[in-house]
């Protein structure tokens, strides 16, 4: 009989409290004990950064013979990588029994502690494979993050979480992170966007279909307000997703070459510190 792995047994209980996790984000703006607790459990030395959907992307970098997009920053990262490995499913997606995106496109995890990973879970892959589970992961409307993220090494036990480098792709009505909003601001911050993205509106070409109003934005930074939608721009991460959303380019992700500058290597670094 094969032995049932630590991160199977999380998995089964992460699915049964999944729904809890705004409940418990809630706590760290009620508790100054249970913030300190929470962070030091689950986001201690986080660094977390926003990817945007590359096809929501209107203005793009070019250079003399290519393009760089957002996205780019994700495959700089992984063909650095030695140790690649890709969940077998989205814990997400899975917990939340998703219909609308596919539960099959998993995390990926870099570098030396994705060894330690079990592999009932997941499997190593080559670079050539992870760089088409981004593709596949932006072609099925999924926006994605990169960084350190000390959950994914509490709930599968791999030790140590410096070593370990999550990327995930993220759907509007499931992901984890859509508790940002209800963390405490010295946790949420931890969660950042691209520097110089910005997220632009475009009142003439709205058809006020509401369809980013209707659970496309994770952070809460989309509202109507006096009948025209409002994006606020503190609250806003930059995932792309109401761009997504939106069928009549009323609604633009735009970024320059400083964007980009300097986040392949802090995003790579974060796994050799």
């Amino acid at each position: 009989m094969r032995k049932i792995s630590f991160a199977e047994i999380s998995i089964f209980v992460v699915n049964r409290i999944f729904n809890w996790r705004f409940w418990i984000a809630e706590l760290t703006k009620k508790s100054k004990i249970a913030k300190k607790v929470i962070n030091k459990m689950l986001f201690e030395k986080d660094d977390v950064v926003i990817i945007s959907n590359t096809i929501t992307i209107n203005e793009k970098i070019e250079g003399e013979a290519s393009e760089f997009l957002p996205t780019d920053v994700i495959k700089e990262v992984i063909k650095k990588c030695d140790d690649i490995v890709i969940m077998d499913s989205c814990l997400c997606r899975t917990s939340n029994n998703c219909e609308d995106y596919p539960q099959d496109i998993g995390c990926i995890f870099l570098g030396p502690t994705s060894r330690k990973i079990p592999r009932a879970i997941c499997h190593e892959a080559s670079v050539e494979e992870a760089l088409k589970h981004v593709d596949d992961a932006d072609a099925a409307g999924l926006s994605h993050i990169i960084g350190r993220n000390k959950i994914d090494s509490v709930w599968m036990n791999v030790r140590p979480g410096e070593g370990l480098l999550t990327i995930c792709h993220c759907c509007p009505c499931c992901c984890l992170w859509k508790v940002v909003p209800n963390l405490h601001d010295d946790i949420s911050e931890k969660i950042y966007r691209l520097d110089n993205l910005s997220v632009t509106y475009n009142e003439e070409n709205c058809k006020n279909c509401l369809k980013c109003l209707k659970g496309a934005c994770m952070f809460d930074a989309i509202s109507l307000e006096y009948g025209k939608i409002s994006i606020n721009q503190d609250k806003c991460r930059g995932c792309g997703l109401c761009a997504n959303a939106c069928k009549f380019n009323a609604i633009n992700i735009n970024y320059n070459e400083k964007t980009i500058d300097g986040v392949v290597n802090r995003v790579y670094n974060l796994i050799e510190e």
